[in-house]
């Protein structure tokens, strides 16, 4: 692997950190691109290529993934939408039961006992999202 291809890859990963810290903030992918000093449709090809899925998607999954642990914990479906950075209901709803294969209110109203037993490192592995619908291309 040249120099380049690794900066590169330094470069996304921090892309991907910022994301990971910031989920709950209003970012968009020429925000994120900017994170990584690259044009928004060549930072989104290269993170697809790396990560596997679009920098939009994966802000979404990580949006969802802790959403899941408030619903678990039991705050409201619109208390979550709204904390982890989404602004419509019925967008978040559905991207959460695309994500996680049920709506969150029913996912909130199930039993979560086993999970809230586990060490938070655990349950946040044990409870990642899996895309249930491959993406696109």
């Amino acid at each position: 692997m040249s120099p380049e291809e690794l900066q590169e890859l330094v470069i996304l990963r921090r892309a991907r950190d910022k994301i990971d810290r910031e989920y709950a903030e209003p970012l968009d992918v020429p925000t994120m691109a900017a994170s990584a000093f690259m044009s928004p449709s060549h930072f989104a090809r290269r993170f697809r290529a790396v990560y596997g899925e679009t920098p939009y998607s994966y802000l979404m999954t990580r949006r969802i993934e802790r959403a899941m642990a408030l619903l678990r914990e039991g705050m409201s479906v619109t208390e979550a939408c709204m904390a982890v950075g989404c602004t419509s209901l019925g967008s978040f709803s559905s991207k959460f039961a695309e994500v996680v294969g049920e709506s969150p209110t029913s996912y909130r109203a199930r039993e979560h006992r086993a999970v809230l037993a586990m060490p938070n490192c655990i349950a946040k592995q044990r409870t990642r999202p899996v895309r249930s619908k491959p993406l696109p291309g």
